[in-house]
């Protein structure tokens, strides 16, 4: 037997991806030129808001992207959509942290402190805040790579370098500059005249206005089962299985005579399969989705679905395939199945954590069923309005990549306001605990509003800009950070508020 030689074992391609190089060179184009105008936009706005520090702040984030594509070259890391999802969160926790400094160093001035004492304390007492949203990530960071694949992997890698790279940028080199600055005896201003005192004194009833949200959040969930079960989704190759290809004519193609044509050429045992297709961007491109030949075991299997495309698409004239991409069904269920444990694995080790540091499990409730309220308003959307917009909603890996980020965005901000809540109940021990919450909420209204901004904005820049590859990725993202921000305001706190003061009232009978 050992000498008989060796087994007969074909390999075959299960998964690739090709992408032409115009297409490649469009992307990387529209990419480049979209980051740039969203990155000059926040910096822009960062200067306006916080005058000096502004300008210390930008230092700072532009020393952090260096630092992450600066270690992504080092490490030979391949940069990819997920992983320009992870630059983009980096971009917004690196913001967040400086706002969160700074935003205490105005309270701190506001309370009579000089300058020096100010900033000294206010970067004191944002550190809890920005250790414990850090953390929380960097944590589903990790869990995503240990559990992950593929782009998966690829955005997780980039999230944690972001985090590590954000934290000493945000905290180590902006309090280096100030204290230059103030051994030079040169003024350091945290506001000017327009911006002095916004979202100071705001008196928003957050916690009275609660139950009318749940009853917004859950028609939104509901309507979004009804679509699941009536609609479903749109998945992608990622998840079932396929071929797809991204096709550009010369002239406008009809899309209904294009299926029909193609169907008449993929045949499998006397049945047309008829393809997917559906305009991708300008009306010269198509994407097409098949399942033609995807179980055959034929190693010839390639060549002959590319014969029966071109066979296909031979009435159209002239065209290019942009790109292709080709999924097995195997490594489909592989994919779907690591996404939905790299969720689950997530979620169980952020309760802990917040458990850990907060020793309320109420708090650990209000920041999971908020991260799974954003989770399913975003699935809900993508249900519903598939079809009906004018771009990709398709369910892929890019997709899950959309809603990690999401669960970090939401994470972050929801950790920040329950920290504020924390240092109130601290402070305020005999403070009616609905009045004590809902002040600490106006308290973190100015960085939560600041730190929404400056993110939708850069991915409402590469939504518009980016082109017709990203931009169902970005939609999923800002559709995201709206709601991220939405439900550690109006669902995280009031659910963390409610099992309180249920526990209380079980206490005192």
């Amino acid at each position: 037997i050992l000498k008989s030689g060796k087994l007969p074992a074909p390999a075959r391609i299960i998964e690739e991806a090709i992408v032409g190089p115009s297409l490649g060179k469009e992307a990387i184009d529209a990419g480049f030129r979209s980051f740039t105008i969203a990155l000059l936009i926040v910096l822009v706005y960062m200067i306006f808001y916080y005058n000096f520090a502004g300008v210390v702040s930008n230092i700072a984030l532009l020393a952090n992207l260096f630092f992450v594509f600066g270690v992504l070259s080092s490490i030979s890391a391949v940069l990819t959509l997920p992983g320009i999802a992870g630059i983009v969160l980096t971009i917004g926790m690196s913001v967040d942290a400086n706002v969160l400094i700074y935003e205490r160093v105005r309270e701190e001035l506001m309370n009579g402190k000089g300058l020096r004492l100010a900033i000294a304390d206010g970067y004191k007492a944002a550190y809890s805040s920005i250790i414990d949203a850090n953390v929380t990530t960097l944590l589903t960071g990790i869990i995503l790579y240990v559990f992950g694949t593929g782009p998966i992997k690829g955005f997780a890698t980039t999230l944690v370098i972001g985090i590590l790279t954000s934290l000493f940028s945000a905290i180590f080199i902006t309090r280096l500059v100030f204290y230059w600055r103030l051994s030079k005896k040169n003024s350091v201003s945290f506001d000017n005249k327009i911006t002095k005192g916004a979202f100071k004194n705001t008196a928003v009833n957050f916690i009275g206005k609660r139950k009318r949200f749940y009853i917004l959040s859950s028609l939104i969930i509901l309507l979004g089962i009804g679509s699941f079960v009536t609609k479903g989704l749109n998945y992608g190759v990622d998840f079932k299985g396929g071929r797809t290809f991204v096709v550009r004519f010369d002239d406008t193609a009809n899309n209904e005579d294009l299926r029909a044509s193609l169907g008449q050429a993929f045949v499998t045992d006397g049945v047309e399969m008829f393809p997917e297709v559906k305009t991708f961007g300008e009306d010269n491109q198509v994407k097409i989705t098949t399942k033609y030949l995807i179980d055959s075991q034929d190693l010839n299997t390639d060549e002959l679905v590319a014969a029966q495309l071109a066979e296909g698409l031979a009435s159209y004239g002239e065209y290019e395939i942009m790109s292709s991409q080709k999924v097995g069904p195997t490594i489909a269920d592989d994919i779907k199945n690591a996404a939905v444990w790299s969720v689950v694995f997530s979620l169980l080790v952020i309760f802990l954590y917040i458990l850990l540091r907060f020793r309320k499990w109420q708090f650990s409730l209000g920041a999971v069923a908020a991260v799974f309220h954003d989770v399913m308003i975003v699935l809900s959307i993508f249900s519903i309005f598939y079809g009906i917009l004018p771009f990709s909603l398709e369910i892929d890996q890019a997709f899950i990549a959309a809603i990690l980020t999401i669960i970090g965005y939401s994470l972050n901000d929801t950790v920040v306001v329950f920290d504020r809540i924390r240092e109130h109940m601290r402070i305020f021990k005999k403070k009616d605990f609905n009045e004590l919450v809902n002040n600490a909420l106006n308290s973190t209204l100015s960085r939560t509003i600041n730190t929404s901004i400056t993110t939708f904005f850069v991915l409402l820049i590469i939504f518009l800009f980016g082109g017709e590859v990203i931009r169902g990725f970005m939609f999923a993202l800002m559709v995201g950070v709206l709601v991220g921000t939405y439900s550690s305001l109006f669902v995280a706190s009031p659910i963390m508020l409610d099992t309180m003061n249920k526990s209380e009232e079980k206490k005192n009978k």
